[in-house]
């Protein structure tokens, strides 16, 4: 951990999330040939579309992005894991890959992180873990005829993140941000999962947590207001509390408002770049962006920002500028 404190941070000024890592990638032309790399080239099912991969088989794209995001402003970059459990690469085939996904991912993150450190050491940049909430919801069935089923355990979520999260910590992750909750089962196994890997590395970091308010609804997936996905989570001694993807900015706003009311810890927000168009593109430039998420920080909602679906550097870069003239919002 670096010496100066997040939570101290926290108390001086509004910290800056990264953006999407997926759409940085995507502005690669990247073939199969580059999700397979050496390691993987005899791997019998197609690896094409599994952008945690590329934390092994091309680590200077990855790491290019993590400067990209310091470069712009960033004080907390995310790793390349968000679908880095066994239950989500096990539709490459990939489980047995899934520690060297995450270690090297975070190993990567925290190497661009100490470089932007190195070069302004009153400035500390740090690592978050990103665990995402797999392909699979533990409160809900997949098939409409057997309400009952489930195509996950609770068990077997605790197994997984549990392994994500001890490789993260083990490449080097300063924070773990347990993100795009859209169902709090399965985010109650990821903490679960925390709790246990720190007692297993004898280490204690930050936790962060991000729901995702999945339509107008105003609700989670599974069916839970922003208040109560709160409640169900208030028992965690969090860093932060807050919410990303499925909506932008202006439509997040209500529900950040709610949680800022609401919670003890800090908040965190990092909203798509609007709403995909009928190509699924985010046409939501950078200022227009910032101009959206300025009500965030003029009526005190925020601690952390960042910038999920669609966004960039320059998104990041400036939103950074915006946040930089207010104060961070008081815990209670």
């Amino acid at each position: 951990m670096n010496k100066h404190s997040i939570t101290d941070l926290l108390k001086d000024r509004i910290l800056i999330l990264d953006g999407a890592m997926g759409t940085m990638i995507q502005r690669h032309t990247l073939e199969e040939e580059d999700f397979r790399g050496t390691r993987f080239k005899d791997h019998p099912c197609p690896l094409k579309g599994n952008n945690d991969l590329l934390s092994i088989t091309r680590p200077e794209i990855i790491k290019d992005i993590h400067r990209a995001y310091l470069e712009a402003g960033a004080d907390i970059v995310e790793t390349n894991t968000f679908s880095g459990t066994w239950i989500a690469q096990a539709d490459y085939q990939l489980e047995d890959a899934v520690y060297d996904i995450n270690f090297e991912s975070a190993r990567l993150a925290k190497e661009a992180c100490e470089e932007y450190t190195a070069k302004d050491p009153n400035r500390p940049r740090f690592v978050a873990g990103s665990v995402g909430p797999t392909n699979r919801t533990a409160s809900m069935s997949p098939d409409v005829n057997d309400p009952g089923y489930r195509a996950i355990t609770y068990d077997q979520l605790v197994e997984a993140y549990q392994a994500q999260v001890e490789a993260l910590i083990d490449g080097g992750a300063d924070i773990i941000l347990v993100e795009t909750v859209f169902d709090t089962l399965n985010a109650k196994a990821a903490l679960f999962a925390v709790e246990q890997a720190y007692e297993a590395k004898n280490v204690r970091l930050p936790i962060m947590v991000s729901g995702t308010i999945t339509d107008a609804s105003g609700r989670t997936l599974s069916g839970q207001t922003a208040e109560a996905f709160l409640i169900s989570i208030s028992h965690m001694p969090l860093l932060s509390v807050g919410l990303n993807c499925a909506l932008g900015a202006k439509d997040m706003k209500p529900h950040l408002e709610v949680l800022s009311r609401k919670a003890s810890f800090h908040i965190s927000a990092h909203p798509n770049a609007g709403l995909p168009n009928e190509f699924g593109q985010y046409d939501q430039g950078p200022e227009v962006m910032a101009d959206m998420i300025a009500p965030f920080f003029q009526e005190g909602y925020i601690n952390i920002i960042g910038g999920c679906c669609g966004t960039t550097p320059d998104h990041i870069s400036a939103i950074a500028e915006r946040a930089a003239t207010f104060r961070p919002r008081s815990v209670k």
